[in-house]
């Protein structure tokens, strides 16, 4: 397996920079390109790497491009458009896109990129700023197992670990899925948070309370899903009527009270319908 030598690096914003800045720390050759020139330039006096004023300019030659973009719009554009990665890449070059993008625009890049004799690898990563700093990103990857071993030493530069998700556009999904997970969480913690307040709960205690009764070994995935859900042993100690029943309790009280509370309502309302279908 060839080593990678150089990286194309396309998109120096908040988590593209402390990324590259741990790929240029630990020896690979960096040629970057942002349409903002300054951000560039700034990067580059910091640590090290080459300033190239065009995507042509910093793809030329290098073993590796890693885009770290807004959305798929851009990336396909920055990757498929006119004066493109995939204009300029070396037949058997590899491109990973470390953006949080959409896993079947993923899927057609690739297709596009394959009939280039380019490889394509989505890595999208976890952990925000803060841990892209220090490189202990969890790195979701999707591809061939050929193209994402190849892109190891990559990986193992930004983050702690490495999830291989399956093929191409995987990746994708798994982060996309996760962040729907985690947006749905917060939503639900501060909505409880704010009717505890308006009925006379502390904030402390409430967070306390939640973080013993809601996280780790008495969360859904890790107590239910994973033992239950997806062994497809569907038994509990809490009968589905009394879950429907505290649900009722906490969206009925919340809202007695003047509290806004869409989504106990909602929820409320999926497992009432539960409980009518199913007993």
């Amino acid at each position: 397996m060839t080593p990678i030598r150089t990286i194309a690096f396309v998109g120096l914003g908040n988590m593209g920079t402390p990324m590259a800045a741990q790929l240029a720390a630990k020896g690979f050759a960096l040629t970057l390109y942002d349409r903002r020139p300054e951000a560039v330039n700034l990067f580059v006096a910091a640590n090290g790497g080459c300033a190239a004023v065009s995507i042509v300019d910093a793809a030329r030659g290098a073993d590796v491009a890693i885009v770290s973009l807004p959305d798929d719009a851009v990336v396909r554009d920055v990757v498929l458009g006119s004066g493109g990665l995939g204009e300029v890449m070396m037949q058997g070059a590899i491109i990973i896109d470390m953006s949080t993008s959409n896993p079947n625009s993923t899927i057609e890049i690739g297709a596009e990129l394959a009939k280039r004799g380019l490889r394509y690898v989505d890595a999208p990563v976890t952990g925000g700023v803060v841990f892209a700093k220090d490189a202990t990103l969890d790195v979701l990857a999707g591809g061939s197992d050929e193209d994402v071993a190849r892109c190891a030493p990559i990986f193992a530069a930004v983050g702690r670990h490495v999830f291989r998700c399956g093929a191409l556009g995987s990746g994708h999904a798994l982060k996309a899925l996760a962040n729907y997970v985690n947006a749905c969480a917060l939503i639900n913690v501060v909505e409880a948070l704010a009717i505890g307040r308006k009925f006379g709960l502390d904030s402390a205690v409430m967070a306390d309370g939640l973080m013993d009764m809601c996280t780790g070994r008495q969360h859904p995935l890790e107590k239910k899903v994973i033992p239950q859900v997806l062994t497809h042993n569907f038994t509990t100690n809490m009968a589905l009527g009394l879950i429907a029943k505290d649900v009722s309790i906490a969206a009925d009280f919340g809202r007695s009270i003047g509290a806004i509370t869409p989504l106990a309502d909602r929820v409320k309302e999926i497992w009432r319908t539960a409980e009518a279908k199913f007993g």
